[in-house]
């Protein structure tokens, strides 16, 4: 594994998978633009930058870990951009979900430049980022994954890779997102309907964890809605983008999605009314007549 890597961002996927990295011996620079992130992962024993481009200067790979496109974009080529300083052959692995299109032209525009490029989406969850366990996948060429070698191991307990150009990774992402968008639409309609009815929240979760309709959603997500906690770990407006995602993806093949778009528009409804920087489970706060669990 290459001895030195850069992470840019630090939320709640990226700041687990510098600490795996740096549990593998890596020599961990990071940046972050809340400064204060940062200067957290210095004091355990990492290396803080001040921009991207500083970060870039000393480090073999990047691995971005930001929120979309646009802020993928302002990494690379914003002021303090990290492209114009990255070394010929060192490689940029873009762990955002993305327009699979955006990718691949992404791969070209870095090839111009010498840069390797890894289309590498993650899922997993905060927590198993932080243990190393999330699951990657990536798509690129191969001797870009010659230079980064076993650095996804590290990161990630499945590392699939999907082709050897930039794009398959982001397709499959955004069919994972596809379900996972639905399948926390669908549970919040579930312990919605159990509350109109008057059915003990508590005893419907530990019922249907139990029974043939979980889902790995269901029970992750709704334990925040029993807490009432929405403290976002993956936001509303997360999946109001990512299902949006899914919608282009498939509208331009003229291909019908009609539970994706039922469920986007779900995401939508809560981020107009209020929720769309609250936890993800707050979509359940769209439907109305229903009395919520209240904190403890």
């Amino acid at each position: 594994m290459t001895s030195t890597a850069g992470v840019i961002g630090l939320g709640a996927m990226g700041s687990g998978m510098a600490r795996s990295l740096r549990r593998h011996g890596c020599n961990v620079h990071v940046f972050d633009v809340r400064a204060e992130a940062g200067q957290a992962f210095a004091a355990e024993g990492g290396v803080a930058c001040a921009s991207p481009a500083e970060l870039a200067a000393r480090c073999d790979v990047i691995v971005s870990v930001v929120v979309n496109a646009a802020q993928t974009e302002s990494v690379l080529f914003g002021e303090g951009g990290c492209a114009a300083a990255m070394k010929p052959g060192s490689v940029f692995v873009m762990c955002s979900t993305v327009d699979p299109n955006w990718s691949m032209a992404l791969e070209a525009r870095l090839a111009a430049l010498g840069i390797l490029y890894i289309d590498a989406p993650i899922s997993g969850g905060a927590a198993k980022a932080s243990s190393g366990e999330m699951t990657m996948m990536t798509s690129g060429r191969p001797e870009a994954y010659a230079v980064v070698g076993s650095l996804l191991d590290a990161m990630a307990a499945k590392v699939y890779r999907l082709g050897d150009q930039a794009g398959a990774g982001s397709k499959v992402k955004i069919i994972n997102q596809l379900l996972a968008g639905v399948h926390i639409a669908a549970a919040a309609e579930a312990m919605a309907l159990g509350l109109r009815e008057g059915v003990d929240p508590a005893a419907l979760y530990e019922v249907i964890t139990h029974s043939a309709g979980n889902s790995w959603m269901f029970e992750n997500r709704m334990a925040h809605v029993l807490a009432a906690d929405y403290t976002p770990l993956s936001a509303v407006d997360i999946f109001v983008k990512d299902l949006g995602l899914v919608l282009d993806m498939a509208r331009a093949s003229k291909f019908p999605l009609p539970l994706s778009s039922t469920a986007h528009q779900m995401f939508m409804q809560a981020s107009t009314a209020g929720f769309a920087r609250e936890d993800d489970s707050a979509v359940i706060k769209i439907f109305p007549g229903i009395e919520l669990p209240k904190k403890p």
